[in-house]
């Protein structure tokens, strides 16, 4: 893969929502290496511990703490920045968690992103935005093939369909609204994301950790559950490719994108903690048996699209995207005092060197 997006972000104002959040720390740490300008918007991190806060993603960036349901906050703070390029990460993200709440959620994933176009459309510097919905925005058959960018929305879970309405809106404002003023929009659906730096809860990687760094065992829920999981940097390089791509042609690539791995790497719940487990050493799981609220049972993304159309193709292989997960939650939990923003800037150097993008 060789693309080259790395000086289109140089001196360029980028504003992130999401930005203390475990992709949008990871987002806004190689923003920061490509010399953009970045503001972030967001709620406190709401895990202890956080990527955010061990990687002091806070420096050199304007820092707003706001909730993207308050549109008068959201607005200002964008307006005042005057950004080229928005990056709307901020979510309830979720399946479990809109069970509970599926208000908050659909006031989040729904109402904030329309505050957020909304803001925009007042916001005469904006160019180009990436909103970044999920793999689980799809009506989920449970077929054993990739869902791809046609096929029909849908959601059984409140958590899947507010992501639904989110590609609805944004369809409806492309061409409503930003074709007419020259405004590129995207939309990017991701499947499972792992990494180093999440401590979310209700998580399979992140409640895989805690049991094992105080020595307990994990409970599986559901490990038959297959998904498409990727390392975080794998999407993200298709985020940061598609805002440069929609500054150069907004017509061609405002459209829906997936980014998943390759259908060798969909793998089941239980594979992924026998690998995990693997690679740290240790680790242990049992199965609950008991109810649970339905989650799909097989899920994958079709990405010939993004292969096709934007050059873009996964790096890593499951294995080595569990490895590079596993190594850095190692270097954290048995290394106290060790510099983890300086391992978190060494696998993104890794990982684009790899990929063989260039950063000028």
């Amino acid at each position: 893969m060789k693309n080259s997006f790395g000086g289109m972000y140089k001196g360029k104002k980028v504003f992130i929502t999401g930005h203390t959040g475990f992709k949008g720390s990871w987002l806004t740490i190689i923003l920061k290496e490509l010399g953009a300008k970045v503001s972030g918007y967001s709620l406190e991190p709401d895990t202890r511990p956080c990527i955010y806060k061990i990687c002091n993603v806070k420096e050199n960036i304007i820092n707003t703490t706001g909730d993207i349901r308050d549109s008068e906050k959201l607005g200002k703070a964008i307006m005042e920045f005057q950004p080229e390029i928005i990056f709307h990460l901020a979510a309830q993200p979720l399946v479990r968690a809109s069970y509970t709440d599926p208000k908050y959620t659909y006031e989040t994933n729904v109402m904030g992103t329309l505050n957020v176009y909304e803001a925009a459309r007042k916001c005469g510097s904006v160019k180009a935005i990436v909103t970044i919905t999920t793999d689980k925005c799809y009506e989920n058959k449970e077929w054993n093939y990739g869902y791809r960018e046609v096929d029909p929305m849908g959601g059984y879970d409140p958590y899947s369909s507010s992501k639904a309405c989110a590609e609805l809106l944004t369809s409806s404002y492309r061409n409503s609204f930003f074709h007419k003023m020259g405004v590129g929009i995207a939309t990017a659906r991701a499947g499972n994301v792992i990494g180093g730096g999440d401590w979310a809860g209700d998580r399979l990687i992140p409640d895989l950790v805690r049991a094992v760094s105080e020595d307990k065992t994990l409970i599986l829920r559901n490990p038959a559950a297959t998904r498409p999981w990727q390392h975080v940097l794998e999407p993200l390089s298709g985020y940061l490719l598609l805002g440069t791509l929609l500054l150069k042609d907004k017509d061609r690539f405002s459209e829906g994108w997936n980014f998943g791995p390759h259908n060798t790497d969909v793998l089941s719940v239980e594979e992924i903690v026998k690998l995990s487990t693997a690679y740290w050493g240790r680790g242990g799981y049992e199965v609950d048996r008991s109810e649970q609220p339905h989650e799909a049972q097989l899920l994958k993304l079709d990405i010939s699209k993004a292969m096709a159309g934007l050059k873009w193709e996964p790096v890593y292989d499951v294995k080595k995207a569990v490895r590079k997960t596993m190594d850095w939650y190692r270097c954290y939990y048995e290394n106290e005092g060790f510099d983890m923003e300086k391992l978190t800037i060494k696998q993104i150097s890794e990982y684009f060197e790899e990929a063989g993008y260039c950063y000028e």
